[in-house]
């Protein structure tokens, strides 16, 4: 059943923060160009999500589709009690709203785990429209993991919810509609240009090594300062650079004087995501050892120029970094994680295969490709034939819809 001329407004429910300065939408990064290629796929975009009239941090990106709109909802979630008590007081608001949105599109995306996600996976099968899911955190869970994400896994994967749901890595006795996916901030030139770099990269006399990433507790940031200290105590030249900002910043820069640090690693904050790929072509290793992870974009983006990516053993990380195209270390090991930065400074011809292999793997997951593999996925799933349009890109989105 072709049902084209039915599907031309997207409904996106998003958890994330968007921000409105003068004309210009914008959102944290890797979200907004994964927004965008979404929209070359629809007539019309509206994205349901939080958003802030104020100018966006440096980490964020502007959506560059004419077909665009945002519609605000309030800003709701936090762990303290009050924080909760803000939420419970919203939510009749959130349904209403939720619901009138919904009542006007053609299809509806749900993003998940976050709080609107949750919501949206409950409504959104009550309309008659396609559906398709993305859950964007660790699909097979983690210790300490809060109840409302199992539960948001659990609702995705039983028959309340109709559509497919993409999910990072492959995970035995799922349903049919749990669909292995990827994700992907580089362009196929990005990416052309990011092999060059790979196949010329070389350790100099000092490694070289690379966070990528929001600040916050569960990417054990500390961890890898620990065994930066231990790797320079034992008189390896090592460098390093922490790139992000969030909560733990402050914290993260004393405990890195503590170390005495302060002339082996740098913290630049967040910034755009062009010179973020500079700091790629200057680094030997990435390391990335976080509580939970789904497809952690840096260690991908880390593997294309050639880096040596070291990832914690949780999620789909172990499968990325398979096959010798990278190393798994437990979340909180320092003695671990220094003996593999220790062993890549001494012999560092010993990797150059994996960093070979890991520079091939990643050229496979370019944005171009991610698009139409979700042109792909929703034709089929959906019974209509998408097509991508390319004349609504470096336009100023279509503003905000009240």
């Amino acid at each position: 059943m072709n049902r084209q001329a039915s599907v031309r407004t997207l409904l996106i429910v998003s958890h994330v923060t968007h921000y409105r300065d003068r004309q210009t939408i914008s959102a944290y990064g890797p979200y907004a160009r994964e927004i965008d290629l979404w929209a070359d796929l629809f007539d019309r975009v509206l994205v349901a999500a939080p958003l802030r009239r104020e100018p966006p941090p440096t980490d964020c990106m502007a959506f560059t589709r004419s077909n665009i709109a945002m519609f605000p909802l309030p800003e709701t979630g936090g762990e303290s009690v009050r924080a909760k008590i803000v939420q419970v007081c919203f939510l009749p608001s959130l349904i209403k709203n939720l619901c009138k949105v919904m009542r006007t599109a053609d299809a509806i995306h749900v993003r998940c785990p976050g709080n609107l996600g949750l919501l949206g996976a409950f409504l959104a099968p009550v309309f008659a429209r396609p559906l398709v899911a993305k859950y964007a955190g660790q699909w097979n869970g983690y210790p300490g993991e809060p109840p409302t994400v199992r539960f948001q896994r659990a609702l995705l994967r039983s028959r309340w919810w109709r559509g497919p749901v993409t999910v990072y890595g492959q995970w035995p006795q799922q349903p049919a509609k749990i669909i292995p996916f990827f994700t992907s901030i580089l362009t196929e030139e990005q990416l052309a240009s990011a092999g060059k770099v790979a196949r010329n990269k070389r350790c100099g006399e000092a490694l070289h090594v690379l966070y990528v990433g929001r600040l916050s507790t569960s990417k054990n940031v500390d961890t890898l300062l620990e065994a930066v200290a231990l790797v320079k105590n034992q008189g390896v030249r090592i460098s390093g650079a922490v790139i992000g900002d969030g909560p733990e910043r402050r914290r993260l820069e004393v405990r890195s004087k503590d170390l005495d640090l302060d002339l082996h690693v740098r913290f630049p904050g967040a910034m755009p995501f062009e010179q973020v790929l500079e700091f790629y072509e200057w680094a030997d290793v990435l390391v990335l050892t976080s509580e939970t992870e789904g497809w952690p974009k840096a260690i991908t983006e880390g593997m294309a120029f050639g880096l040596v990516c070291i990832g914690s053993d949780r999620g789909f990380v172990p499968q990325m970094l398979a096959e010798g195209r990278g190393l798994v270390v437990s979340p909180r090991d320092v003695a671990a994680l220094a003996s593999a930065l220790n062993e890549i400074a001494i012999h560092p011809e010993n990797f150059d295969r994996m960093r070979t292999a890991a520079a091939a793997w990643a050229q496979s997951y370019s944005l171009e490709g991610l698009r139409e593999a979700l042109r792909d996925l929703l034709s089929r799933s959906w019974g209509v034939t998408l097509q991508v349009s390319e004349n609504r890109k470096d336009r100023q989105p279509a503003g905000v819809r009240t």
